[in-house]
């Protein structure tokens, strides 16, 4: 910064105050593309940094210096769109929602959803591989039973990143750990305390709404019915079929690599498409870049005239090139998280912030809303860990609170919450997978904001407070005075 004009508090808020107007009223209210609107945002924060000082090749290469750090992450969702198109391509997801539709009941599509997602993130501690694979068939058998999808789609979630969150296996949960000083398990015992009540919250709405209209109009019978019959009649279904879901189970369980283990799940279904469902190597390969199309199957065998609509809105879609639109979204999202990241704006803020903070809820709260804060604006869930507990570590120790108090905070705030943010990879890549709007689905995704709320009480009534033995300051006031 030497030589740099330095901001004051209301030009560093400018970037955010514009942006978020433009992100509730542009694309909640009036329907715009987020793309053009982080566009506006990023040129907002970019004119700020030229302000500074800055010049075109600095903010350019802020920008670059963000997206080199997200690039395994579009390098994973290139390898999921060839994931979803390469299993229908083998029948592994047809399979499961033939099997979902003929074992789960439409009353309790939602809390079913809900329980498998989360047991599978609890044993693998991924997220993304839950929802990319259980919960896109699970997706499948809603679509088919006529449930609700952006409700179908916020138990996913939701039970997606129970896992994520508690898991030892989880990257984030054992980063949030070693960022705040914390030991792992003492994180995640400490964790159950915004946790779990979350876990029970979100189980009874979906049981609840399950068996009210909340959940929209069952399917009835004879539809499921012919579903079923299509599926039967399209693919040579076979227990083999599930190899390839379990052979990414097994890599994340294993801690293999993302990337490697997804390519080699998409040969092994490509191979098993080849091998069961009479289909041509040369059309795996298609299906791995393009994605499945209905109109493969050969129409004097199966008849697809006479398979009811449900049948191909469910199976055509797929392929590495169905991930282009949400990389270009990507894009822009970490063009303006570079700007801004540039003109150290969010430095400023969270320094006045600080000057806020007297006591126990107070210090919750501004971590809180610290780490909501750079979720949103970085699109970096590891900064978003890294940063809050670096800023506060030094308060929480003053304050006679264990560091536990801080790991599980940035947790309720980062982890959970950055998928029910449109513009984060998180969301892109949910709502992605699940073919639903983040929007749409969050309302229903209770695990994920509830620990938020509860994090806030129990900071305020000293619940679930875990204290140091012996604090810097009797006073947490006088605490404050001197950290400031």
């Amino acid at each position: 910064m030497y030589g740099k004009k330095k901001l004051n508090l209301a030009l560093a808020i400018l970037p955010l105050a514009a942006m978020l107007p433009l992100l509730i009223i542009g694309y909640g209210q009036l329907g715009l593309r987020i793309e053009s609107l982080l566009l506006t945002s990023a040129g907002i924060a970019a004119a700020l940094a030229y302000w500074q000082g800055y010049r075109w090749n600095d903010i350019i290469d802020s920008i670059v210096s963000q997206l080199t750090k997200v690039m395994p992450v579009i390098m994973i969702l290139i390898c999921v769109g060839g994931l979803i198109g390469t299993w229908m391509f083998s029948g592994t997801i047809p399979y499961m929602v033939y099997w979902g539709l003929k074992l789960i009941s439409p009353q309790y599509i939602l809390i079913t959803a809900f329980f498998i997602t989360s047991v599978i993130s609890v044993c693998t501690g991924t997220s993304w591989g839950s929802a990319g694979t259980v919960g896109v068939a699970l997706m499948g058998v809603a679509a088919s039973l006529d449930v609700s999808l952006a409700a179908a789609a916020g138990a996913i979630v939701s039970g997606a990143y129970f896992g994520d969150k508690i898991s030892p296996l989880s990257d984030t949960t054992n980063f949030a750990a070693i960022v705040a000083d914390t030991d792992l398990y003492s994180h995640i015992q400490h964790l159950l305390y915004t946790t779990l009540p979350s876990f029970i919250l979100a189980a009874i709405v979906y049981f609840i709404a399950g068996h009210t209209s909340l959940a929209g109009n069952v399917a009835t019978p004879e539809k499921i019915t012919e579903i079923i019959c299509s599926l039967e009649n399209l693919y040579h279904f076979n227990p083999l079929l599930i190899l390839p879901p379990m052979l990414v189970l097994w890599g994340a369980m294993t801690k293999r690599p993302v990337i490697p283990t997804m390519l080699a799940a998409c040969v092994l279904a490509i191979v098993i498409g080849a091998t069961l469902q009479g289909f041509t190597i040369k059309q795996g390969l298609h299906v791995l870049i393009d994605g499945f199309n209905l109109s493969m199957f050969s129409e004097q065998e199966h008849n697809i005239a006479g398979i009811i609509s449900d049948v191909p809105r469910l199976l055509n879609r797929g392929g590495m090139s169905s991930m282009m639109s949400t990389i270009l979204l990507i894009f822009c999202a970490f063009a303006f998280a570079g700007a801004l990241a540039l003109t150290g704006a969010l430095t400023i803020i969270i320094n006045q912030l600080l000057q806020a903070v007297h006591t126990t809820g107070m210090l919750i709260t501004v971590t809180l809303g610290t780490t909501i804060l750079l979720t949103g604006a970085t699109c970096d869930g590891r900064l978003a860990l890294l940063i809050p507990a670096e800023l506060f570590k030094e308060a929480y120790r003053r304050m006679g609170l264990d560091n536990k108090n801080l790991s599980r905070t940035i947790e309720d705030g980062c982890t959970v919450i950055e998928p029910l943010m449109p513009w984060t990879s998180a969301g892109i890549f949910m709502a992605t997978t699940l073919g639903v709007s983040t929007l749409d689905l969050l309302p229903w995704a209770i695990q994920c904001y509830a620990a938020a709320f509860l994090a806030l009480i129990y900071g305020f009534t000293g619940f679930g407070i875990a204290k140091t033995t012996q604090g810097i300051f009797p006073n947490e006031k006088s605490c404050y005075r001197k950290i400031i």
